[in-house]
């Protein structure tokens, strides 16, 4: 596994129930291998603006995805997770939106906080 993969993993759901579905690895952890992941959906319609990024069939990066339909990349549904809870591999995002997943991540962390 590496950065960019889109894989298939268990991940609980908002239900509680655990199901398996499909993921972003973001970074790999260090010391231990594991991964921080985001969540991918159909549910276009949760896109949170300025921070989820739509990947649609459009984009040139779909096919490589191995995504089955338009979704939403989650980044406010992160995890961590070992390498052996990932099922495997489906596919890969471009290394373009790699990089603006992490910076845009990267930028909701470090902006001063509002009340």
């Amino acid at each position: 596994m590496k950065e960019g993969n889109v894989v298939l993993t268990p991940l609980p759901q908002s239900d509680g129930k655990i199901k398996n579905r499909p993921a972003i690895i973001l970074r790999e952890m260090p010391l231990f291998g594991d991964f921080l992941v985001c969540g991918v959906s159909t549910q276009v319609h949760q896109l949170a603006p300025d921070f989820d990024e739509s990947i649609t069939s459009q984009d040139n990066d779909f096919q490589a995805s191995g995504l089955i339909a338009d979704s939403v990349i989650r980044l406010g549904f992160l995890a961590v997770l070992p390498s052996k809870n990932i099922i495997g591999s489906i596919g890969d995002i471009s290394s373009e939106r790699h990089k603006r997943l992490l910076e845009r991540l990267s930028a909701f962390l470090v902006a001063p906080f509002k009340n």
